[in-house]
């Protein structure tokens, strides 16, 4: 699923069907499911790269393209995105390979992703930045970036590689010694040379809109709760949930929250130099602006709205 993110809300535009490599090397039950004869196996990320390539032909305009690390371990998907200028932020194994960071004093060389967190202790890199609501509250996460090389990979002219490391703010993952430690997961971000450090870890929190599309198409639309196994019913199911989850982005944007407490404040008075300031923190984790973050709660009593 392709899900695209802009000031006013998110929702699903495109949609592709994965078919493993034992469906696509059966060309009987193929036919008797209905798949074209010209469907072929391919990994996760080659539809992601055919659904971005229409995207811009459409054209859709987007400034910023972020996946999950599925995608993101395929270098071609980086590639595409380097050929075209594109800016991204995938999540990436522990074990990617970059090259970097310089400087003094001089540590272990850098051989995975999960290195790095090594040099963030010892220079005392880490910012508690939030990621916005959850099902639980707030998403707050110690956060912290490095400009890095990625092995035979090069950015595109006039950009460059970072590496974000994020961990969880308590020990909540068990490790291969039996104790808990803190759970870490890592974004390789491909963002314009000046790109401010803030502005990159601020971009790698932005995936969870995919999560929140994912969950209320699950939970609300039933994007999940297809009986069928045709090709075309398939698509028709999945066709049909794509518009209402725009619509229901689109009641969320026109019912307020409860708690307006930001948007209640009295505004500073003119000339006192705070009214800036209050704007950019209300902007400060929201990507590219004050993108939705809207929770199952929020939905329903959008659609109780409505009646």
């Amino acid at each position: 699923m392709l899900t695209y993110a802009a000031a006013a809300g998110h929702a699903f535009i495109d949609r592709r069907l994965y078919l493993p490599e034992d469906w696509t090397d059966d060309r009987e039950r193929c036919r008797e499911a209905g798949v074209p004869d010209g469907i072929a196996f391919a990994t996760k990320p080659a539809p992601a790269i055919t659904m971005l390539e229409q995207a811009r032909a459409a054209p859709v305009p987007f400034s910023w393209v972020l996946a999950d690390a599925g995608h993101g371990r395929d270098p071609r998907l980086r590639a595409w995105c380097h050929g075209r200028k594109v800016p991204y932020v995938f999540g990436v194994p522990a074990d990617l390979p970059p090259d970097g960071p310089p400087g003094k004093p001089r540590q272990p060389a850098v051989q995975r992703a999960d290195d790095l967190l090594h040099y963030a202790k010892v220079r005392d890199r880490w910012e508690r930045r939030s990621c916005g609501d959850g099902a639980k509250g707030e998403r707050l996460y110690d956060w912290t970036a490095f400009a890095v090389q990625v092995k035979d990979e090069n950015p595109a002219e006039g950009f460059t590689h970072w590496l974000v490391p994020r961990r969880s703010l308590h020990p909540n993952r068990r490790g291969k010694g039996g104790g808990l430690h803190r759970e870490s997961a890592y974004s390789l971000v491909h963002a314009p040379v000046g790109t401010p450090v803030s502005e990159v870890i601020a971009r790698a929190g932005g995936r969870w809109q995919i999560e929140e599309d994912n969950e209320i198409n699950e939970q609300l639309v039933g994007l999940a709760r297809y009986r069928v196994r045709k090709w075309t019913p398939w698509h028709r199911h999945v066709t049909a949930c794509m518009p209402a989850t725009a619509f229901l982005s689109v009641q969320r944007a026109a019912v307020p929250e409860p708690d307006q407490t930001l948007e209640s404040e009295p505004e500073p008075a003119p000339g006192s130099g705070k009214s800036f300031e209050r704007r950019r923190e209300r902007g400060r984790w929201l990507i590219p602006g004050p993108l939705l973050r809207p929770s199952v709660h929020t939905i329903r009593r959008c659609l109780a709205a409505t009646h």
